[in-house]
């Protein structure tokens, strides 16, 4: 059997990787993958795997587009952190779907009932899914991000992020006490994953967290001049022109 992995964060795709290495070392993974953009490459070029498994939240949008931009007509098992509603429809439209953290039991049932039924597998329709879904399901937005410092890698919690910042292309995270962090994300790619009422995109290299702006005052050529809590940035921080008037109201709530 060959198996893809679509999962955006390391640390569980390793963990996926030893469970199933762990029920059956005859598996093959043949990647893990971190984003539609890079899944939708891989499926057009690369024959299809026997089996996905594949996180419904990815680091670029839910996996569900990339049923829309490429024709898959394999099984797919769903990994989610959230159990809500959506879970039943999930049991209708693929062959399983397992609540993280993956635990070893969860994921040889869902290989099990894989082998029960592949032999009359028919492709479900998961961007009708998706549209309906969209309809009736809240925006989530990203929880946690995977922190970088030299060698050592870490979960920081959304809610201890002060602000956003891209510099020569990389793009760092900077928490409440003022440190710094690198992490595997664009400004671009960062903005919709954020939670709107808390984050706003000030300029083109620069996310902040309502929560640490300290003052916000008038600066030439009708922009703002931001001070931030605990900012350790030699540059002064500014609101850039076309953004005032959309974050005087995001200010407002």
């Amino acid at each position: 059997m060959k198996i893809l992995v679509v999962e955006d964060e390391m640390l569980a795709a390793e963990r996926i990787r030893m469970l199933v290495h762990d029920y059956d070392p005859t598996i093959s993974i043949l990647g893990c993958l971190e984003s539609i953009e890079e899944t939708v490459h891989w499926l057009k070029t690369k024959p299809h795997p026997d089996l996905l498994l594949m996180d419904i939240q990815l680091s670029d949008g839910h996996s569900f587009d990339i049923f829309k931009q490429v024709s898959v007509n394999k099984p797919v098992i769903f990994t989610t952190a959230y159990d809500d509603y959506a879970i039943k429809a999930f049991k209708h439209f693929s062959i399983d779907y397992i609540l993280k953290p993956v635990t070893a039991e969860a994921l040889a049932s869902a290989i099990q009932k894989y082998k029960a039924i592949t032999q009359g597998f028919t492709a479900p329709d998961y961007t009708a899914w998706m549209h309906k879904q969209s309809e009736n399901e809240a925006p989530r937005f990203k929880e946690r991000f995977l922190a970088k410092v030299g060698p050592r890698t870490f979960f920081l919690q959304a809610d201890e992020v002060a602000f956003f910042y891209a510099d020569n292309k990389i793009v760092y995270l900077t928490d409440r006490e003022g440190n710094r962090f690198i992490i595997n994300y664009t400004i671009e790619k960062l903005e919709p994953l954020l939670d709107p009422y808390y984050f706003f995109r000030i300029n083109r290299k620069m996310i902040v967290h309502s929560k640490m702006i300290d003052l916000v005052k008038p600066y030439f050529n009708n922009r703002l001049k931001l001070t931030l809590k605990n900012c350790k940035l030699d540059e002064e921080i500014i609101v850039s022109r076309e953004r005032v008037s959309a974050f005087k109201k995001w200010a407002e709530g």
